[in-house]
């Protein structure tokens, strides 16, 4: 290959994917439409020229031979992933088409665009937003990530953030409770690495197994799913009991201390060693080196939240802090997502002007419910025969994969899929859609793991016939007579015009600067000037009703809230579906190195079950409930519970015996008391074979 301008060219540019991250990155631009290397930025302070070896080897993903390169129709059955080319003119139009009669048929909620996080641009991803506010179809209840983990930080803090993670470095102790940033936002590692070479801080972390994260830590507290509430308490029962509670601090900023250290008398590590399978020991340890550091940082991850008590559990954590009044201190306090912190205006891109509340919106989670035609997942309205998917593959990401591909199957639903590579989803629709990556359109970013707002320049020009999602849903506004201004802008003017709503500068000169740099004073992330409730006060009795409907069960106080799908004698394990260290969902399945790394679907189990199924390393396990089982290989683990499984990465349904993946067993059952997918809250059967 002839090189391009002699040299090689570094372009700035953000990492679009589903972490907390949203890394700043630059790539070597090899031709006009071929990348090289890629990089983290070492000229920004959070990425700190540190990046995930998936990303790094993101060549792999935008050069794939199996990308989508041209509009495609289905000639053969749904499933068979049999299709012919068409233009783009001609898949627009019949999407159009589809759209207009199943709105002349059941009205305009018949249809339901459907995505999520597969970008986490403001702008490619969320025009979807505007393209059903502006043409009046089914809105979206987005549960399958953030809804516990926000409910319960909304639930005690009023607003979604908190210390700047920067203050990692200066902490003598870090927690690190519910995540495996290792593996999911390893910048995190990269400051907690800092805090323990310069100021010999200790790094605790909480996780039912034993992750890449936890392999790291000086101490591991490895307990059982849905517990953390129970250990959140047993520790403030420790800081109540022995002094460590900071008794000024919360006779300013929180509501009821008093009713708390009552309410917790009854909850101390006895209590919480029954629940939670940890020792009594390790419990006590935990609190005391936690209430006698003041610079205890800690990190909030949202795995512990994917469970029916979620919500709960993260209320019970984020608790700890305001106990003991660490917000106080640098290097103290807590994070979890600095989600509200950016304040950006999306009313144009997400064409909020058009917005009608009475529109139902329909939780992604039940996709499967929803498209089966369950009058309550449906909320009383029609049934769904039109949808537009983008940025997520449902047939193997949404829980209850059964009903989702019986839900697709139906001859009567009309399904585009706008996507990047043939996935599980795309065998099921009627068009498919060449969707461009982040280097092949402009975006805008800000990282909830961080306080970085960036605009992303495309670096090459579309792979093959590849469209933005702004191309996609502008072309087909306009096929169906819309005519809101957002379908009138390309992608930079919508940047521009969003910045400047804000009261940031334009988008050019943000990217010639590289970011904005979002951050509050000291003062206001931790809290300081007051909490964002009504009263300005942390709240350990929250008043859930303001959170979610489910609220009446919800416990007053922090608690253990038994709600858990929880082991019986014919479920004895509960099953743990946690991410892999190469694949994102299910991004990064398609590429050779990610697959070489993660192997095959594997099941982690303690030595104890092992020997109780008569299993050996590398044999079938066959796993189940009433929704359905799946086989996978079995490896002896010992960093877990006796009564805990893990199934790492949700891998591509085709790896399976019976062609359906992990998410045949999680149910699609909503979290308290606002919704929420539930994918770490399983119990399951294990058989040999």
């Amino acid at each position: 290959m002839a090189p391009f301008d002699d040299q090689p060219q570094w372009l700035r540019t953000a990492c679009p994917h589903d972490c907390p991250s949203t890394c700043a990155l630059e790539v070597e631009k090899i031709a006009p439409d071929r990348i090289g290397k890629v990089r983290g930025n070492s000229m920004n302070d959070y990425t700190d020229g540190v990046i995930c070896a998936k990303v790094a080897a993101y060549r792999e993903r935008v050069h794939h031979p199996d990308r989508l390169t041209q509009p495609l129709r289905r000639v053969g059955a749904k499933g068979e992933a049999k299709f012919e080319p068409v233009s783009w003119d001609d898949a627009l139009d019949i999407v159009a088409e589809a759209f207009q009669k199943a709105e002349q048929k059941h009205g305009l909620e018949a249809v339901w665009p459907y995505h999520f996080a597969g970008t986490m641009g403001l702008v490619q991803r969320d025009i979807i937003h505007g393209f059903r506010h502006a043409l009046g179809y089914s809105r979206e209840d987005e549960t399958i990530c953030v809804a516990t983990a926000s409910a319960g930080w909304m639930a005690g803090c009023g607003k979604i953030w908190g210390a700047d993670p920067r203050e990692i470095q200066v902490s003598d102790m870090v927690v690190i409770w519910g995540g495996n940033p290792v593996s999911t936002q390893v910048n995190v590692m990269t400051h907690v690495a800092k805090a323990r070479k310069n100021r010999g801080a200790k790094l605790y972390v909480i996780d039912p197994y034993r992750t890449p994260t936890a392999q790291q830590a000086d101490v591991h507290l490895c307990l059982k799913p849905g517990t953390d509430g129970a250990l959140a308490c047993a520790v403030m029962h420790v800081m109540f009991r022995d002094g460590y509670a900071d008794r000024d601090y919360m006779a300013k900023f929180t509501d009821v201390p008093g009713e708390l250290e009552e309410h917790l008398k009854s909850r101390g590590p006895e209590w919480a060693a029954a629940v939670t399978g940890l020792s009594v020991d390790e419990i006590e340890d935990f609190a005391r080196a936690y209430g006698e550091t003041q610079r205890c940082y800690i990190r909030v991850g949202y795995g512990f939240t994917r469970s029916r008590n979620g919500s709960s559990n993260m209320h019970a954590v984020a608790c700890l802090p305001a106990v003991t009044g660490k917000w106080q201190y640098e290097g103290g306090g807590a994070l979890h997502s600095n989600r509200n912190m950016f304040g950006v205006n999306q009313s144009l891109v997400r064409a909020l002007d058009s917005l009608d509340t009475s529109k139902r919106a329909l939780d992604m989670s039940r996709i499967g419910r929803i498209l089966l035609g369950e009058e309550e997942s449906l909320l009383g309205g029609p049934p769904v025969t039109a949808m537009i998917m983008q940025n997520i593959n449902p047939a193997e990401v949404a829980p209850e994969t059964n009903r989702v591909i019986e839900g697709l199957m139906r001859e009567d639903l009309f399904t585009c899929v706008h996507e990047q590579f043939p996935t599980a989803t795309t065998a099921y629709a009627d068009i498919v859609l060449p969707a461009t990556t982040f280097l092949e359109h402009d975006d805008l970013y800000q990282g909830s793991g961080h306080l970085y707002l960036q605009v992303a320049k495309h670096v090459i020009e579309p792979v093959g016939e590849a469209r933005s999602n702004v191309e996609v849903l502008s072309g087909l506004a306009k096929r169906l007579g819309c005519e809101h201004e957002v379908f009138q802008l390309d992608a930079w003017e919508i940047i521009d015009r969003t910045l400047r709503a804000t009261g940031h500068p334009g988008a050019d000169e943000v990217h010639e600067k590289g970011w904005v740099d979002c951050s509050q004073s000291f003062e206001d992330a931790h809290f300081l000037n007051g909490f964002h409730t009504p009263d300005g006060k942390f709240h350990f009795k929250p008043d859930w009703s303001r959170i979610g409907a489910a609220f009446e069960t919800m416990p007053r106080l922090p608690d253990h809230f038994d709600v858990i799908d929880d082991a019986t004698p014919d479920k004895p394990f509960r099953l743990v579906a946690a991410p892999a260290r190469r694949f994102l969902n299910t991004s990064f399945t398609e590429t050779p190195s990610s697959q070489k790394k993660e192997g095959r679907p594997t099941a982690l189990i303690h030595p104890d079950a092992m020997t109780a199924l008569g299993l050996a390393d590398g044999d079938e396990v066959t796993l189940g409930n009433d929704l359905g089982d799946v086989t996978v290989h079995a490896k002896s683990f010992d960093g877990l519970q006796p009564d805990t499984v893990v199934v790492e990465g949700i891998w591509p349904n085709r790896y399976f015996k019976n062609g359906l993946g992990i998410n045949v067993l999680i149910s699609a059952d909503r979290a308290y008391p606002n919704g929420g997918a539930v994918f770490h809250d399983t119990a399951v059967w294990m058989r040999a074979g």
